[in-house]
């Protein structure tokens, strides 16, 4: 291959990578989106494997094919309400990637470039300031990683882990990654490779001890932010490499994850730095104290009774959350909101940012049940018409929808913004109980005079309201 046609290929993959992530950032453009990054990393793949040779072909087809299979079972496999643990567990791969390149390319031996050039004066000091930060990145990325796909998964409790003292453990780790940086970059040769090593085991305990020390309330924001850290982590070793790709990509990945998580904070009106901090939120949800919730009782109804309620409303408001998708109920739901409408009845959709556990979660579920676009709004454009609204089917959300974010001071979640479906007419919550969301507060909304409860699977709920609807 020419000199100049590897830099021109991944040229066109960078430019192909930009273009999927101004796709992905609407729904009607958001599979074109994917088609563009698919044909980018195809590119990529194509370029680098002829720059190569066939001398490492063998090498790369080994690496390649098996990840290939891999990610083809895992996604054909992995349900989308499993989706944030499969993307923190490839994160980690990212990380220990980074961690791996570091060490190989410090010792001179990266894989396929040859061997690394000699290094002198200024240019060693930021060929192994970058080899030390990638290590770092790497390896807090690789173990932070992996305790979000614990708890996400259920192998790990969700709460919290408030350890005495841990700002201080945190500042004592953070002063040992700068005392290591200072001996590794003070000495010559291979003589570096214990501080090198040791920093990445300090960074990786960082990792653990900040992940575990987030609440399950912050969980979505955190899988955000680790997607953040596995780009400048690819950065990382795409400047270790010169590989000029890597250290588009990974900046492209970085910076939307950074984005992305400034969002997520802003939609729970919490600061990055207090989501760091952690200790936010518990796992699963639990009842409620006794005494410690709102003063009166909840009133519940049935399927008959929630059909009747949207037979008579002529506009509808859907709120869904992550219980709609551990039961899967959006097809059904979507074929409900058709017979809706087709009827002459205004029925829409309300999108909250941190709905589910993932940013952007209900929309790709919405979106896999053909619900049309142009009725999924979110929170900033429905809130205002929520007043003029005659119904409300809330179907298992909580912290989104919960009015002590604004009528509490005292609440752990006050000053969140929510979607504000007390103001409607009336409002169906649909929950298996009376059980707290992820962030482990009671929701008053439930005990208000115009809410009503429908308890029960959310899936067998949905499908016979779809059944009365249809008779």
């Amino acid at each position: 291959m020419p000199p100049s046609i590897l830099p021109i290929a991944y040229l066109a993959s960078s430019v192909l990578f930009i273009l999927s992530l101004s796709g992905l950032s609407n729904q009607k453009t958001a599979r074109r989106g994917n088609w563009l990054g698919i044909a980018g990393m195809v590119i990529a793949l194509v370029a680098t494997a002829v720059a190569v040779g066939t001398g490492g072909l063998g090498v790369m087809a080994g690496a390649v094919v098996p990840g290939v299979v891999i990610g083809a079972f895992l996604a054909a496999r992995v349900a989308m309400t499993s989706m944030p643990q499969l993307v923190a567990i490839l994160h980690s791969f990212v990380g220990l990637a980074a961690v791996l390149v570091g060490v190989a390319t410090y010792l001179g031996t990266a894989a396929v470039m040859g061997d690394a050039p000699a290094h002198g004066g200024a240019e060693r000091v930021i060929h192994n300031v970058e080899v030390f930060l990638g290590v770092c990145i790497g390896s807090l990325t690789f173990t932070g990683s992996i305790i979000a796909f614990l708890k996400l998964q259920g192998i790990m409790s969700g709460k919290p882990l408030m350890l005495p003292g841990r700002h201080a453990i945190n500042l004592a780790l953070v002063g040992g990654v700068v005392g290591l940086g200072a001996w590794f970059l003070s000495v010559d040769g291979h003589a570096g490779l214990a501080p090198l090593l040791m920093v990445a085991v300090v960074a990786g305990v960082i990792g653990v001890h900040m992940v575990w020390a987030i609440g399950g309330a912050d969980m979505p924001v955190v899988v955000s932010m680790l997607n953040s850290y596995s780009g400048w982590a690819a950065a990382a070793a795409g400047f270790m490499l010169g590989n000029d790709l890597l250290i588009i990509t990974g900046a492209l990945v970085g910076s939307s994850g950074a984005i992305l998580s400034y969002i997520m904070c802003k939609g729970m009106a919490r600061s990055f730095i207090s989501v760091i901090l952690g200790g936010f939120g518990t796992g699963g949800g639990s009842a409620p104290a006794a005494g410690a919730g709102p003063a009166g009782s909840h009133t519940e109804v049935d399927v008959a009774g929630t059909v009747a309620l949207l037979k008579r409303s002529q506009s509808i408001v859907i709120v869904p959350g992550y219980g709609m998708a551990v039961a899967r109920a959006q097809h059904a739901l979507a074929d409900a909101v058709k017979i809706l409408r087709d009827q002459g009845k205004t029925v829409r959709f309300a999108i909250h940012p941190v709905a589910g556990r993932l940013p952007g979660h209900m929309n790709v579920l919405l979106a896999e049940a053909a619900v049309p676009y142009d009725i999924v709004l979110e929170m900033s454009e429905i809130n205002e018409d929520l007043p003029e609204t005659d119904a409300v089917l809330v179907i298992g959300a909580n912290d989104i929808v919960n009015p002590a974010a604004q009528d509490d001071p005292s609440s752990p979640i006050a000053g969140m913004p929510v979607l504000e479906v007390w103001k409607a007419g009336t409002v169906v919550v649909m929950k298996r109980s009376m059980a707290t969301g992820y962030a482990g507060v009671d929701n008053p909304l439930f005990y208000r005079s115009n809410s009503r409860m429908l308890f029960g699977d959310a899936k067998k709920n949905v499908d016979a309201i779809l059944g009365a609807l249809r008779t």
